[in-house]
């Protein structure tokens, strides 16, 4: 029996529409691109944590993922609060050291920067100095840097970064690469432990892997923490300032740091006292993530999700600068990070049309520039059981300089998720970006990071700021390619990183695409994502 022309036609009709319902997601340039010119546009006014830019670039988000089709949360819309306390340093403030005699007060911003962290406008310390070398506790590597030593109530100063590997022990912290223990937060946190009255850092750029303007901008800026208790003082020292001051004490400070290599090590009384005047505003302020939800299509593994992250947030703009001042005081956040929530926008478009078996959830957390504060927050009260999520893929300060043959994913090694990537990467035509030492501590330094914490795989995928160190494979003008993405770094965290129309983003498309088709790889796979021995960072049950 002959079927009716119209039946055929018909028939044809729901085959190629069933064959395109199968098709993979598709991320195109325009939206991306339309989304970072906007999101980086000075209108949005650097996106700051608790300033008017930031909320308009929640409404933008929100509205968008309405838009695009993301469900909303439980409670009906897109918005995660987040509470933070601010703290803004006022000029009356001082840090002034007495050693044998000599007084000595570096300037603020050239010198020295510091803050509170405690909660209080009004701190005032008089307290000893102590170095504590690195100022890490490490069981797995036999090293503390305490050695039990009450540190109540003192002022204490140390080096960034781990201690360095030897001939003996070629391995110890990583080799040459960061581990947590070397990050600015960590040694925060532990002298919280030890109940300081503060910690001020040893600045060098190879160390710290930026420059001293990094910090500096940073305290220069209202600075952000989580509500709770954190250190009354808290700062960093230029290292020149950091020399002359331990020679007025009478210790030489290349002598201490090679003294702090060793596991023998004890804190280090320099005979020095502080004195710290620390004035600032504080104030609490509620700020966003924004998530929305594309339900999974397998009645089983819908319970399960895999989460797609980038923060929408930068380091904002003075508030206080007079309106006749025409200079730039605006850090708009182009590539770092309105290229990630721009990206993210894309890839949930093509999401909501193209559903994975597991549940797709796109986050974009709050503060991440002031210390991943809306990561540290959802992970607290996640949108979605961490045990149920299977992996957290981030996008951080993207490539926007040219197809590249190869993609970076540092720090997937640690679980499963390096051979899922590896096996998207090829079906693209890709290979995996070569391995290379953590020198920058790139894997703690963005909010994929609080969920591996919590034990969650995952990891930041091809970084351009630091990943940008020049062996990606550019497919067009691969040297002068190379050479664009390395000179960003003079833009990052500066008010230099804007957007031009005239980026490639080709580039930028494909790290989305790779970044998504990992997401449907993992989202359809039989099985969750699983740590590597040795390589779990939490004891979530999974």
């Amino acid at each position: 029996m002959r079927l009716p022309a119209l039946a055929i036609a018909a028939g044809l009709g729901l085959a190629s529409l069933h064959a395109a319902a199968q098709q993979a997601p598709v991320v195109t340039e325009a939206p991306l691109r339309a989304h970072l010119s906007f999101l980086a546009d000075d209108l949005f006014e650097g996106r700051g944590t608790g300033q008017r830019g930031g909320d308009l670039a929640v409404r933008y988000l929100e509205t968008q993922a309405a838009i695009i089709g993301l469900k909303p949360l439980a409670g009906g819309g897109y918005r995660m609060p987040v509470k933070i306390e601010g703290t803004r340093l006022l000029a009356n403030s001082v840090v002034r050291f007495d050693a044998n005699g000599k007084s000595i007060t570096p300037q603020t911003g050239s010198e020295i920067v510091f803050g509170t962290a405690g909660g209080k406008a009004d701190v005032t310390i008089d307290a000893p100095l102590v170095f504590v070398g690195y100022g890490a506790i490490a069981p797995e590597e036999k090293w503390d840097d305490y050695k039990g030593v009450d540190m109540k109530g003192k002022i204490l100063v140390m080096m960034v970064n781990d201690p360095q590997p030897t001939a003996a022990e070629p391995n110890r912290f990583a080799g040459k690469a960061y581990t947590y223990y070397g990050r600015w937060l960590y040694k925060y946190e532990e002298a919280v432990r030890q109940g300081a009255a503060g910690v001020l850092l040893i600045h060098t750029t190879p160390s710290a892997s930026y420059p001293w303007s990094v910090p500096a901008n940073g305290f220069s800026h209202e600075r952000f923490h989580l509500a709770g208790a954190g250190n009354p003082l808290e700062g960093w020292l230029q290292e020149d300032t950091a020399r002359a001051l331990f020679a007025a004490a009478g210790f030489d400070l290349d002598a201490l740091r090679a003294q702090a290599e060793t596991r023998e090590f004890r804190p280090v009384d320099l005979k020095t006292s502080v004195h710290a005047e620390v004035h600032s505003a504080i104030r609490q302020i509620e700020q966003f993530n924004v998530a929305g939800i594309v339900p999974g299509s397998d009645a089983k593994l819908k319970a399960q999700a895999v989460v797609y992250s980038a923060h929408w947030d930068h380091l904002g703009m003075d508030e206080d600068v007079r309106r006749e001042d025409r200079s730039d005081h605006t850090w708009n956040g182009a590539i770092d990070n309105a290229s990630g929530a721009a990206a993210l926008l894309a890839m949930a478009a093509e999401a909501v049309k193209h559903p994975a078996k597991r549940t797709q959830v796109f986050l974009w957390p709050a503060a991440e520039e002031q210390g991943l504060l809306g990561s540290a927050a959802y992970v607290q009260n996640p949108a979605w059981p961490l045990a149920q999520t299977t992996a957290d893929l981030n996008l951080d300060s993207m490539n926007f300089v040219g197809l590249t043959r190869d993609i970076g994913v540092a720090g997937a090694e640690r679980s499963s998720l390096y051979e899922a990537a590896g096996a998207v990467a090829r079906k693209m035509g890709l290979k995996l970006a070569p391995a290379i030492p953590d020198l920058s501590g790139a894997y703690f330094r963005a909010d994929h990071f609080n969920f591996a914490k919590a034990g969650v795989p995952a990891f930041n995928v091809g970084s351009a700021v630091f990943s940008g160190d020049g062996h990606f494979e550019f497919v067009r003008d691969p040297a002068p390619s190379a050479a664009r993405l390395v000179a960003f770094k003079k833009d990052y965290h500066q008010v230099s990183d804007e957007y031009h129309a005239d980026w490639d983003l080709s580039g930028m498309v494909q790290q989305a695409q790779f970044t998504l088709n990992l997401g449907y790889a993992v989202g359809n796979a039989p099985a969750m994502q699983s740590w590597k021995a040795g390589d779990a960072f939490g004891k979530v049950k999974r």
